[in-house]
């Protein structure tokens, strides 16, 4: 009986519920989407990469060496020369390496120089490999293989001739037009910086640099007269697999201590999580706005409850005439409240489901970012709960008044 009172008291006031309904849902909404959003978001930028036991670069900083290694960010303070790379990567623990060189571009995406290595060795989220949509990987000295986004954007496809520019600018002068290269594969995406990355050969990265003068342009000869010139020199970074985890620290410290050259070596997974805790101030910022959003829409809905006494005095005397305690109109007001945040929730995650599965493709597109759109997670599921407990909290002032009041009519009556 209680229940069928409390929805029926709803509907006759439905026009001023539904407004209530409506900054509630929107508020739940804020909360949601930006808790799932933030939990995907560091599940995401945790995954980047996987499988990689150590990177070695130049010595800088991690932070530095992270970013321009794995997120294409920044630029390295110096070069490692290809001696000392073969000869890490010879060592008896390491099982395999990966170079990586950098530093040209083409319309605002960087371009990284490697090997076939690469393909096989590198992963991402939970060790996943890299796979093709299209095409094979790069098997001549002018082959690109593109990054996801990268094909999207640019709407290019198999069979295409493009130039790289040199420098990382969106804009360059210094364009390799003598030497385009031809698109042979197309990555599937992946949700991190190599669906906007173009991959070439190191030996396509000599060559676009053979005869480079300081001019920005080429001396008048043809690829294939430059072909016994691709041994690279130096590389910008490289990764490290190893044949067995227990040996990290010990191979991380012997190339910290390098006697050839000042090197670097990091572990990714703590890299990130450095990097992860230097963005908890902007995180939490997040998270306290729209809390404080919520905050506003229960606040409204107890203005909303509160007033809604003063207009049903009739209704209070009445239910008191047919013998409703004063502990009746207590819960009568924490029904109605309880039902008005049900509604929000239900709504506010139903709006949140739909945005993310609508908007899944371009965060993906843009953002590099994959998004699940399953909300029904045991974090999301206690956050509901807690928001349901606020509310019911936030009306009790309510609740109290129609307790009160209706106490005072008996003693009077």
């Amino acid at each position: 009986m209680l229940v069928k009172l409390a929805l029926k008291s709803l509907i006759a006031r439905k026009g001023s519920i539904a407004l209530s309904i409506m900054a509630m849902a929107i508020s739940i909404f804020v909360l949601l989407g930006v808790e799932h959003i933030r939990h995907q978001t560091k599940e995401s930028f945790s995954n980047t990469v996987s499988g990689v036991d150590l990177i070695v670069g130049a010595r800088t900083g991690s932070l530095n060496l992270l970013l321009y290694s794995v997120f294409k960010i920044g630029n390295p303070t110096n070069n490692i020369s290809w001696q000392s790379f073969k000869a890490i990567s010879t060592n008896p623990k390491v099982n395999w390496a990966i170079p990586l060189s950098l530093g040209d571009s083409h319309k605002g995406y960087r371009v990284l120089g490697t090997t076939s290595e690469y393909f096989q060795h590198f992963s991402y989220g939970k060790q996943h490999k890299l796979l093709l949509s299209k095409g094979k990987t790069f098997e001549d000295t002018f082959d690109v293989v593109l990054g996801a986004q990268v094909a999207a954007k640019l709407g290019y496809q198999l069979g295409e001739r493009i130039v790289l520019a040199h420098g990382i600018s969106r804009t360059s002068f210094s364009m390799h037009n003598d030497k385009p290269f031809k698109v042979v594969g197309i990555l599937t995406p992946t949700g991190t910086p190599v669906d906007q990355t173009l991959h070439v050969s190191l030996q396509g990265i000599e060559a676009i640099h053979t005869n480079w003068q300081s001019s920005g342009q080429h001396k008048k000869n043809s690829p294939e007269k430059i072909t016994d010139q691709l041994q690279p020199k130096s590389i910008t970074a490289f990764m490290l697999g190893l044949n067995s985890k227990m040996t990290t620290f010990r191979l991380q410290r012997e190339i910290n201590h390098y006697a050839q050259e000042p090197l670097l070596a990091i572990l990714p997974g703590v890299a990130l999580s450095e990097l992860w805790q230097m963005m908890t101030i902007l995180e939490n910022t997040l998270f306290l706005v729209s809390v404080l959003v919520f905050i506003s829409a229960c606040l409204g809905m107890s203005a909303l409850l509160l007033s809604s006494i003063r207009e049903r005095t009739s209704e209070i005397q009445l239910l008191r005439v047919i013998g409703a305690p004063p502990a009746f109109l207590f819960i009568l007001i924490e029904l109605e409240a309880f039902f008005i945040t049900l509604i929000s929730i239900v709504l506010g995650a139903g709006l949140l489901t739909v945005g993310l599965f609508s908007m899944q493709e371009f965060l993906v597109t843009y953002f590099g970012l994959h998004i699940n759109t399953n909300i029904l997670s045991l974090r999301n599921f206690y956050l509901m709960l807690t928001v349901l407990i606020a509310s019911m909290c936030m009306a009790m002032l309510p609740s109290i008044i129609s307790y009160v009041r209706s106490r005072s009519y008996h003693l009077t009556h």
